[in-house]
């Protein structure tokens, strides 16, 4: 497993993480409280924390952070890196504080290794959640500032407006069919050291199961060796740049065990540019 160094924290994290997004079945389940293969989605949290997986993406949208906490409650917390979303409708001062308290007692934790604005809410001024945020780190509640969903302008915005700490990470919808990051973003987030998190990062699945990429994926594999195009992808986004760290799914045992099994695959220059020409 490959360890980089999470944006600003200070932190070696794993090149590749877990995420905990399943589908929006799973969110309605739910609130009628039903957890659907609950004991599956944590033995996946649990086989990537025994195998070198050391972060952990959630969030209080997602009703996973019961299932973080259960999966990781027998490892040394000091030793994961774990971050959580905040939603846009809690970003006033106040919501703010009380949504993160209960993201905390979800998990079951102290402190939350990064607290991310999951989407923007320009209804609310951005500069007072901002200031909140950092109050919440100074009291050791954060231990680093994040953001999703953010436009180039935004992220900018965000980095001139922290006064007391650095944007340590954005999280973004980046894979090999969605590139969209490398026009500006990429590069500033690696001239300012920031962290970029790509969530889809197997385009939601259709990397394993679009046929028409096989013949291109086939190349690669000529290449490097028979590979799944899902760890192709993966290789992908951590050959382009250190600071980008995929969390694709950790839903079953199985996947995560691929994922890592091929996490070490480095792409060289040529075959980045055959994806960027060919995908």
């Amino acid at each position: 497993m490959i360890y980089r160094d999470f944006g600003t924290s200070g932190f070696k994290a794993s090149a590749i993480g877990m995420g905990t997004y399943y589908d929006m079945r799973w969110i309605f389940k739910t609130y009628a409280g039903v957890y659907s293969n609950k004991k599956t989605k944590i033995n996946a949290i649990k086989t990537g924390l025994e195998n070198g997986i050391n972060l952990i993406d959630t969030a209080e949208f997602y009703h996973t952070e019961g299932i973080v906490s259960e999966a990781v409650k027998n490892f040394k917390r000091d030793e994961i890196f774990i971050s959580t979303k905040v939603l846009p409708t809690h970003l006033s001062p106040k919501s703010l504080e009380r949504a993160l308290k209960r993201s905390l007692k979800n998990l079951n934790m102290d402190y939350v290794d990064l607290y991310i604005i999951h989407f923007p809410n320009y209804a609310v001024d951005l500069k007072k959640t901002l200031k909140k945020m950092e109050e919440l780190t100074e009291a050791g509640l954060i231990r680093n500032i994040g953001v999703s969903n953010f436009s180039f302008k935004l992220i900018k915005y965000t980095v001139e407006n922290l006064k007391k700490y650095n944007l340590c990470a954005v999280q973004l919808n980046y894979n090999i069919l969605h590139r969209n990051v490398e026009n500006n973003i990429l590069d500033y987030l690696k001239k300012n050291n920031i962290a970029l998190m790509a969530y889809f990062p197997i385009a939601h699945g259709k990397t394993a199961r679009n046929k028409n990429l096989e013949e291109k994926f086939n190349y690669i594999r000529s290449k490097i060796g028979d590979v799944p195009g899902t760890s192709i992808a993966l290789s992908y986004l951590t050959s382009i740049s250190d600071n980008v760290f995929p969390i694709p799914r950790a839903s079953n045992p199985e996947h995560v065990m691929q994922n890592i099994k091929y996490a070490d695959i480095k792409l060289n220059d040529e075959l980045i540019k055959y994806i960027q020409n060919n995908f």
